[in-house]
């Protein structure tokens, strides 16, 4: 590789300057916003990709990308331009000789700037002499810390590591050591001392390194790096002063969250025993059968791939008719008991695929670089080829397929799995909807355009409702249609614990809608204890699904162990006590790009108590979760943030001041929940489903902040949900506010939308038990009091 040094002024834009870079490449500067500049490096002045899929701030990209050239959706502010120095209100970028920027920040108008990052200036960019790589050097400073990097194993910050952006099937990893994994998620986010924080995203789909520190060279000084093996050096710089600001920018920039159905926020089952077995039909009957006896709630069920099976090996869309003699009424009985169901389907057909000879004829797969017939990859337990989804003809022969063999059979929602696409030939042509591709180019867009395509699918199928579907394999931007999860990890205590950060480094680079297989996916079947800490940790994150492929054919149900029923069962009802909160921090992920798990520093940035916690996390803005996650423990020892309300234990009504260390006495049965005093938490007793229709009675619990004045506001959203205009104003939105520090804490609220909820009453409740005001009235803890009565002015 060369490093590029010399660099002459080729002209000013509207906002921004380009460099002429060793004669002949184009560097790019320009302000999108006062809080974030874009840099673009185009090798001998053209784009080596020209489209990016991820990039979306105003809608949906088209299926073909959107054009790297094209500012729709961005604000392109007027900034002051002198010479080679462009500036914001915000940010100030410096371009130095030998081709280097040093990039300043600053709050606001009257504050100095204050330094934020500087390239590497004993070389800050490379490009590859005789192939496409090319990468990028900036300077380390001490004290940063790095977060980000989306699915990633080991701590929450980065610092002094290295990570591979190369998406695989990495079944049974260690959730403290393996990488690569499943996604590729190439932003990063650097608090410095002083200066903020500072998000970085590469909008590059090529196989990345990042560098955060491992590497030491004698001839720099201490540096971070980003290499890839192919595309653009196209890098989005975002700035806030703090952390959570960056992590909503970056939603935003990749196109926000998919507002998916209500009941996908239930207990969702799975297990591959279930489709692997002879008698499928018959095993999923006997699970509905089941959840009635043990009064489980659940909403979903997620078909493992066995249903497609011939002879042991799995054939996408073939139905195994053996196993499964009538779908469309075993579809109608899950529908009878509000039981969702979801199918699991893969982009890989096998060479022996009944309908492989006609795909081929129909040239709907990535082809092989050498003799352009359809590429042979190693897959699950045979060899097959990847369709490709930058294929109009591929796209529309998927979502007949989706649809006639799915979704007209009563099975509406789609699992989009093994969508890794490892075709290790890098050169293998795509389509690129007219415009050729190499894979090695554009291999996670694979598995973004197929979940694009399945959601499309659904969309057309049930127009009036949102979908629902999932995907394992993610690039920035997948998550504008699916959730996702941490996929196929290992069974034992380390995974439950280092599960816990990487599902917090997805939601710190704006994958909010996540989880984790509860239970363990594979390896040995969980021990009693360990299963049940993995439930009562699962129910706290948007996807709650129990999965397993256990060693001895064994599934991990709720009442696999009933010495653990009760104790399973119970916490899987708190789960759907928490629902319309959960709902809420679904609603305001996709509104107003707030995630849902949350590190306790991304609250309490100033509390030094939180920057070391990694395994507790903030539900929303107002629960912490410090869930038990060792064997045979006696206590649980958890950090209070700073918060001048204090904290709630949620089950027995304790307050706790905040900047404090508790060790809490727990027993199987504890799920250590508190909640920020000054918050009211919308709860629903006595729910058997996610669906509004089979809601329960509504609570708000009032907890107040004691010790503390002043007024904290929490939102409580409500729709049918499914409906797709639910955000246009066919909805109930609460805005409820708590005044405490007077005589008496004091509740009101404001009510906007359409929607009219199903219960015409809630029960305000006091945490403690105390007297509280409502509108003005006192009001004894346990009152209800009118939701939706006009007749007392409240809509």
């Amino acid at each position: 590789m060369k490093t590029l040094r010399d660099w002459q002024f080729e002209g000013q834009g509207p906002n921004g300057f380009s460099l002429r870079v060793e004669g002949n490449h184009l560097l790019r500067i320009e302000a999108l916003d006062h809080d974030l500049v874009r840099v673009r490096l185009l090798r001998d002045g053209t784009w080596r990709l020209d489209r990016s899929w991820s990039v979306a701030p105003k809608g949906d990209v088209p299926w073909q990308g959107r054009a790297r050239d094209d500012l729709s959706g961005f604000a392109c502010p007027e900034v002051l331009v002198d010479g080679v120095l462009l500036e914001t209100d915000h940010l100030r970028v410096t371009v130095m000789s030998p081709l280097a920027l040093r990039w300043e920040c600053r709050a606001d108008r009257d504050t100095p700037w204050q330094p934020l990052a500087e390239d590497r200036t004993t070389g800050a960019y490379m490009l590859g002499r005789r192939d496409n790589r090319i990468a990028h050097f900036m300077h380390r400073v001490p004290g940063e810390r790095y977060f980000g990097l989306g699915e990633k194993a080991g701590p929450l910050e980065r610092g002094g590591r290295r990570y591979e952006m190369r998406n695989l099937d990495a079944m049974g990893y260690d959730a403290r050591t393996t990488d690569p994994l499943y996604k590729h998620i190439p932003f990063t986010i650097t608090e410095r001392p002083c200066a903020g924080a500072m998000g970085l995203f590469y909008d590059n789909l090529s196989t990345s390194w990042f560098d955060l520190g491992m590497e030491l060279d004698n001839y720099h000084a201490a540096y971070r790096s980003w290499r890839a093996a192919d595309g653009d050096l196209d890098v989005y710089l975002s700035w806030a002063p703090d952390l959570r600001d960056v992590v909503r920018r970056q939603a935003w920039l990749t196109g926000g969250a998919a507002f998916m159905p209500r009941w996908g926020l239930g207990y969702s089952a799975s297990s591959m025993a279930y489709t692997d077995a002879p008698d499928a039909q018959h095993q999923m009957r006997g699970f509905l059968e089941r959840l009635r006896i043990e009064d489980i709630p659940c909403d979903s069920f997620q078909m493992s791939s066995g249903y497609t099976s011939i002879e042991g090996k799995r054939y996408v869309f073939n139905w195994n008719t053996d196993k499964f003699p009538d779908m469309a009424g075993l579809a109608d009985e899950f529908r009878a008991e509000g039981v969702e169901l979801i199918a699991n389907i893969k982009p890989v057909m096998l060479d022996d695929h009944p309908k492989y000879a006609e795909a081929v004829e129909q040239g709907l797969f990535v082809n092989d670089s050498e003799t352009g017939r359809p590429e042979i990859s190693a897959f699950w337990d045979g060899q097959g080829s990847h369709l490709d989804f930058t294929n109009t003809d591929t796209v529309r022969w998927w979502q007949d397929k989706v649809t006639t063999t799915l979704l007209e059979q009563g099975i509406g929602n789609t699992w989009n799995d093994n969508n890794e696409y490892e075709v290790w030939d890098d050169a293998a042509p795509a389509a690129g909807f007219g415009k050729p591709v190499e894979i090695g180019q554009i291999r996670p867009l694979m598995s973004l355009l197929m979940t694009r395509a399945s959601h499309e699918a659904q969309l057309a199928h049930a127009p009036d409702k949102r979908p629902y579907l999932i995907s394992r394999c993610a690039a920035p931007g997948t998550q504008r249609y699916a959730q996702t999860w941490t996929g196929d990890n290992r069974t034992d205590w380390n995974t439950l614990r280092w599960n816990i950060p990487m599902g917090l480094g997805l939601s710190l680079s704006g994958f909010y809608n996540i989880g984790h297989d509860v239970g363990g996916f594979a390896g040995p079947k969980p021990e009693p204890e360990l299963f049940l800490r993995w439930v009562q940790n699962g129910i706290f994150h948007p996807r709650f699904t129990i999965h397993s492929w256990n060693d001895d054919g064994s599934v991990n149900e709720p009442w696999m162990y009933p010495e653990m029923t009760d104790l399973v069962r119970d916490a899987i009802r708190l789960r759907y006590r928490l629902l319309p909160y959960l709902y809420t921090q679904l609603y305001r992920a996709v509104t107003e790009y707030e995630p849902i798990l949350r590190p306790l520093f991304l609250d309490f940035p100033y509390d030094p108590g939180c920057r070391e916690a990694q395994f507790e996390f903030l539900l929303g803005p107002d629960l912490l979760i410090a869930s038990v996650i060792e064997r045979g423990a006696a206590t649980r020892r958890v950090y209070l943030p700073d918060w001048p309300g204090g904290w709630w234990q949620f089950d027995s009504g304790a307050w706790h001041a905040g900047g404090q260390t508790l060790d809490l006495p727990v027993t199987p049965g504890s799920i250590p929940v508190f909640v920020r005093g000054g918050a009211v938490v919308p709860l629903s007793e006595n729910t058997v489903r996610a669906t509004p229709d089979r809601e329960g009675s509504r609570v708000l619990l009032v907890c107040p902040a004691r010790g503390a004045g002043g007024t904290m506001t929490s939102r409580i959203y409500d729709d049918d949900g499914v409906a797709q205009d639910a955000l246009s104003g066919n909805h109930c939105l609460a805005t409820v506010s708590l005044a405490s520090g007077g005589d008496l804490p004091a509740l009101d609220w404001a009510l906007t939308g359409d929607y009219v909820p199903g219960f015409d009453e809630v029960e305000v409740r006091s945490i403690d038990a105390e007297p509280l005001l409502v509108r003005g009235q006192p009001c004894a803890s346990g009152q209800t009091h009118p939701y939706n009565g006009a007749e007392e002015g409240i809509r």
